[in-house]
Parts: C-alpha cells; structure tokens; sequence
C-alpha cells in the first residue's frame, strides 16, 4: 500500500531528507541545513512516500521570498521504487498544497544525467526554463594558484572585516539581476539579504571573501559548505560590481577561495552555472574544473484534481 505522509516532527524529515540523501548524494545535506533553510523561506512542506510502511520517496516544497509566484520542489524516489506510481503520488500531494497556498506553477530540478525523469516530467507539460551546467575542481593535486588582483584592489575575508556586508548586499544588486535565469527574481531587503543568503548553516564569514578598492567592496564570493560532504565545498555565488567586470577581480576572488580550500584540507570543488553565464563558465575553463553533474530547471502545471 502506498502512502503519503507529511512530515509531523524532525524524525518524519529525518526520513525524507535520508530519501534525498540516497538519491542526490553529490548533493547531501544534514538536518541541522535543512532547518536553516527552512527558517528563510516563506512556506514549506516535507512529505514522505511510503510503500507497505518503508520509506521510498520524499517531496520537499518551498515558497522562496525572491520567486513567491511559484512553488519550488524536489522530488525523490529511490532507483528501486520506480515505476511504481510513487512519484505521480508525490506530484499529486504537492499539487494539492500548492493549490491551497493560491498558486498553479511548479519548479522542478532534474539532474542532466537523469534522462528518465526528465522524460516524465516532459509527458506531463513540464518545459526547460534554465539549464546550470555542473563543474568540479580537484584541488589535491594542484598548485594554489597566484594571486594577482588588480592594481588597487585587496581581497580580505569577510570574518577580518564584517563591517562589509552592506558593501557586499550593493553589489549583489547589481549581479543578481544579471545572472541569466533570474532576472526577474524579487531581490530582498539588506535585513533578509544578510539572513537568508550570509547566515545560514553552510553560510562561513572566513570562506567569504571580499575584493576592496579604496573603501568600497566592488566584489565578493563565498562558499557553501556542509558537513555531509566534509571534504567538498560548493562555490555559492561569485559577483563584482558592473565597473569592475573584465579587470581581474572575479578571477583573484576564485584563486583565493582555491587557496583557502587547499590550505584547510577541502579535497574537491564544485559548482552549476547557467550556460548563458559565459563569463564565469570561462573563467572556471582557466582554472581546469572539470564537467560535472548539472540540473535543468523545469515549469509546468499542477497534477490534475
């Protein structure tokens, strides 16, 4: 007998994120991540799919504040239980709540090596809204590269200087809304920047760094880091002030942050970039990362009543 069940208490969404654990491992996350993102969204629900009482299925929906006019969702479902009407279930019970919460689209992520999820999705109306190529970086065996900023300007970490922040908020204004895929996006205000982007579990003010020119940030990058992948760090965002692109400072940003991973025993790198992003893609190209697992973003409609 198939079941959905929502989540009631932690040890519910202890079962749902191990479901997303077994089956987006490159991805992995620990509770303690979980309810950190949790606490920066504006509506969630955690639900289980259980077949003769074991678990084989798991939907996590969310309400972001910067894309409130759709629900976001990953759906899982062990290799093992495919096939068997799990996932059409999970579409249904999110369906379902994302009616109630006034809202008729859905975002989904399917990774680019899962020809057959995508396929589903396809059948049922979904379509391809942006695709993030994955990259990874082995940064065992490599030399840490030189740091060469550009003529005036100083990378410092965030944690030296936390006074900062609002210099790295402006230049996110300017960088979001030219990341292609998010133009549109709702940008936050500096109080909820701070909160749901810079403080969350995975969020380091020693593995942020800044670029300074004369007093004023004119770029930042940081990393992402969970302690479910302890040899691993994510490269979260990269951004530099639109007078200062094409001078060297995304460049000395991304070989400070190699530096640091080597220097404190992180063993690999990785990131997604949207394949319009040229310039990023390029610069990761000179560094040598190396194609990975990547995730095409998908739209499409609820599940029928």
């Amino acid at each position: 007998m198939l079941e959905m069940t929502p989540c009631a208490d932690e040890r519910d969404e202890e079962v749902s994120l191990d479901v997303y654990n077994a089956v987006w491992p490159h991805a992995a996350f620990t509770m303690d991540e979980v309810r950190s993102f949790k606490e920066s969204v504006r509506a969630h629900h955690d639900v289980v799919a259980r077949l003769d009482g074991a678990p084989v299925g798991s939907a996590f929906t969310v309400i972001v504040p910067h894309r409130s006019d759709r629900v976001l969702t990953i759906v899982t479902v062990l290799a093992s239980h495919r096939r068997r009407g799990v996932g059409t279930a999970l579409y249904a019970e999110l369906s379902g709540w994302t009616r109630e919460h006034g809202l008729a689209e859905i975002e989904v992520p399917v990774l680019d090596d899962d020809a057959e999820s995508l396929a589903y999705a396809t059948r049922r109306g979904f379509v391809e809204e942006r695709r993030e190529l994955g990259v990874v970086l082995d940064v065992t065996g490599m030399e840490r590269p030189a740091l060469e900023p550009p003529d005036g300007v100083e990378i410092v970490s965030w944690a030296e200087r936390p006074e900062l922040a609002r210099g790295m908020y402006e230049v996110s204004l300017e960088a979001y809304p030219d990341i292609p895929g998010f133009e549109d996006d709702e940008l936050e205000s500096y109080e909820d920047w701070l909160a749901h982007d810079m403080q969350g579990s995975g969020d380091r003010p020693d593995a942020t760094f800044v670029a300074v020119a004369g007093g004023e940030v004119v770029g930042y990058a940081k990393f992402s880091i969970t302690a479910a992948r302890p040899r691993a760090a994510a490269h979260d965002l990269t951004a530099v002030r639109r007078a200062w692109r094409g001078r060297g400072v995304a460049r000395a940003l991304k070989a400070t942050q190699i530096g640091w991973a080597k220097a404190n025993g992180f063993e690999q790198l990785d990131t997604r970039n949207e394949e319009r992003n040229a310039p990023i893609r390029r610069l990761n190209d000179e560094f040598g990362y190396r194609p990975g697992i990547g995730r095409i973003h998908l739209q499409g409609p609820l599940a029928p009543r």
